[in-house]
C-alpha cells in the first residue's frame, strides 16, 4: 500500500517523516525526482523545481506497489495515481504564516501558500483521483509532530477505518479569507 503524506509548504511533512520512519518506510518524493531525473524544467516565478508527474508516478508504481505499506512524503505526492492512500496534513493560515515566516521565505510565496492552504487547493486535486474514504486531514496547527506522527500511526493501525475525526471535511479555513475585507 502506498501512502501520500502531502500538505501545503512549512505544514511539518519532513518532521512528521522523519519520526515515521522509525517505523514505517518513508521516501522523500522530492530526492527521487532530483536523483531519478524527473525534474524536466524550473518555474522562476515560485522558484520551484517542475516534475514530470507521469514519470514519477510509473517508478513509484513499479518499485514500491507490492510492498505492505510505504509512506511517499511530499507536496505533490498525492498527485500520483498510483497512491492507494493520502494524508494531509492542513495547518490555520495564520500559524503557517509564522513558520514560512521563520524559514526565511518571500512574502509572495507566503502569501500564495497560505491561499493554497485557505482553498483547499491539496484536498482538491486529491479528490479528483481518490475516493473521499481513502482520503485524511490533520490539523497540525496545534499539536507537537510527535503527536502528528502518533495520529498517522493511529489511522494506520486502524487499517484506514474508523478514524472520523480526521475524514476530509472537519477543516475549513474559507473564513480566514474574508478577513482580508474587513
Amino acid at each position: 500500500m502506498i501512502v501520500a503524506l502531502t500538505g501545503t509548504p512549512g505544514i511539518g511533512k519532513t518532521s512528521v517523516s522523519k519520526i515515521l520512519e522509525k517505523n514505517f518506510y518513508v521516501i522523500d518524493l522530492n530526492k527521487i525526482a532530483t536523483d531519478k531525473n524527473f525534474i524536466i524544467g524550473i518555474d522562476k516565478d515560485r522558484n520551484s523545481k517542475i516534475v514530470d508527474i507521469e514519470k514519477l508516478n510509473d517508478f513509484i508504481n513499479k518499485s514500491y506497489n507490492k510492498m505492505e505499506l510505504v509512506f511517499v512524503e511530499g507536496h505533490i505526492s498525492h498527485l500520483l495515481k498510483s497512491v492507494d492512500k493520502v494524508i494531509i496534513l492542513r495547518c490555520n493560515p495564520n500559524e503557517l504564516r509564522k513558520r514560512l515566516s521563520k524559514k526565511g521565505w518571500k512574502k509572495e510565496k507566503i502569501k500564495e501558500n497560505i491561499e493554497a492552504e485557505i482553498l483547499d487547493i491539496i484536498l482538491c486535486e486529491t479528490v479528483e483521483i481518490l475516493s473521499n474514504k481513502n482520503i485524511f486531514e490533520i490539523d497540525t496547527t496545534k499539536k507537537s509532530i510527535m503527536d502528528i506522527a502518533l495520529i498517522i500511526k493511529e489511522i494506520v493501525q486502524s487499517d484506514f477505518c474508523n478514524v472520523k475525526s480526521y475524514n476530509i471535511g472537519n477543516i475549513d479555513w474559507s473564513e480566514e479569507i474574508l478577513k482580508k475585507f474587513k
